[in-house]
Parts: C-alpha cells; structure tokens; sequence
C-alpha cells in the first residue's frame, strides 16, 4: 500500500462485536478506523472525523442506517461522504432502497474479506483520484 492510502479514514457503523471484529481485522493494517454502534453515533462521528468512507449497517439500535444517510445527506460537512452498506438483508428492495438514498454499494453478510477490501479499495480510489484533480 502506498502511504497516501494509509491515511485514508474509514468509518464502520456496527452494533455486533463480532462484525466489527472482522471488519478491522480485514481493514486496520491499511486504514485508519472509527467505530460507531448506533445510528446517532455515526452521525456525530462521522461530522467530528469526516472520514473518507463509511461502512454503514442498516439495522442499528435507534436510527437505522437508512436514516442515518438520509441525515449524513443533509449536513454539508457530510453529504459527499461515500456510503457502502453492509446489511444481512439480502432482498434486493433493500439494496434498491439504500442505492436510491445513495449508498455507493452494498456488502452483503457474512463477510467476505476480499470482497470487502476490493469494494474499499475501490471506492478510496475514485476519493483519491478525486483529490488529485481537485
């Protein structure tokens, strides 16, 4: 990885330990991280470290993901943020609703490790390019 990557920060939205778990270990050699268990959480994070990309899972306790995209969309400092869900919701009305709202993609549970790194590479490196042109 090259250390312009490094620096790229990624905030995960995650009620179960578990998933959080294997989402760092998948990304924390590569990443800079923050976590958020609930909806409101994420919000306040993700307006405090303007992470480069958000992991976000729909079914959280309080707002769900959903709403809190909705709400990221609304805020300046966020609404440009990329958004992937990551959701064991496998319906494809749920994909369709999220991508509707603006999600970027979509990881269905369980994990698969490489596919989760390829969706992140690839989305940090439209943000990076992005940078660069800018």
């Amino acid at each position: 990885m090259m250390e312009t990557e490094k620096a790229n920060r990624i905030l995960i939205v995650d009620d179960d330990k578990t998933n959080l778990m294997v989402l760092m270990n998948i990304l924390q050699q590569d990443y800079h991280l923050y976590i958020a268990k609930t909806g409101e959480d994420a919000i306040k994070n993700a307006e405090m470290n303007i992470p480069d990309l958000i992991l976000l899972d729909i079914i959280l306790p309080g707002i769900d993901g959903y709403e809190v995209l909705v709400r990221l969309r609304e805020m300046d400092k966020t609404k440009n943020i990329p958004v992937i869900f990551l959701t064991g919701l496998s319906d494809s009305g749920s994909e369709e609703k999220g991508i509707k709202l603006g999600a970027v993609d979509y990881i269905i549970k369980p994990f698969d490790s490489s596919l989760v790194k390829q969706k992140v590479e690839h989305q940090l490196k439209i943000i990076n390019q992005q940078r660069t042109l800018n």
